[in-house]
């Protein structure tokens, strides 16, 4: 007679959702959406919750607006999600709105794609139409060295990902949760 196998310790509880943060052109929601399918949880993009409310593109949104005004637009909408069992694709801005923050640690753990500039530089150069919230006369590089800090400030756990494919971050991902 065969034993029966140990039960696995869930990843994360049924409560929980996992939220990623980190530049445009980290791969936030290419890793959020292979980490959805490695949990068989959903996948939401708090970008398209805001193109959705507008009824627009991103940086026709971010266009229409000072970059405060849009912050505290994107602060507003994060703070209003209210999700279980979900994989959280945030917008690279979202750290320099606190109560945002805070409210996607209520919902559980936040994860930081950390991914070096120049890589970044060339994802974002590949998608010019990217929106992203950046002040006249702001570099991408301005908006690197000034999150960076956030961004671990923020995070439970972070991610290198420069050398990584989705599929091995969304999975290193998965294997702290399992292991935390």
């Amino acid at each position: 007679m065969s034993e029966t196998p140990p039960l696995r310790q869930p990843v994360a509880t049924d409560e929980e959702c996992i939220s990623i943060i980190g530049m445009a052109g980290a791969g936030k929601t290419t890793v959020g959406k292979a980490l959805s399918q490695l949990l068989s949880w959903a996948f939401l993009d708090s970008d398209h919750i805001i193109e959705a409310h507008y009824g627009t593109r991103l940086q026709d949104v971010a266009d229409s607006m000072s970059k405060d005004e849009f912050l505290d637009v994107e602060g507003a909408i994060i703070s209003r999600i209210g999700a279980r069992r979900s994989v959280i694709s945030t917008g690279g801005s979202v750290v320099y709105r606190q109560y945002a923050v805070d409210h996607l640690k209520t919902l559980g753990p936040v994860v930081y794609l950390d991914v070096s500039l120049p890589i970044i530089l060339e994802r974002i150069s590949r998608n010019p139409e990217r929106g992203l919230a950046i002040a006249p006369g702001q570099t991408v590089e301005d908006l690197y060295n000034e999150r960076k800090a956030l961004y671990e400030a923020a995070a439970d756990f972070t991610v290198s990902c420069d050398t990584l494919d989705p599929e091995t971050c969304a999975a290193r991902i998965r294997d702290w949760l399992t292991n935390r």
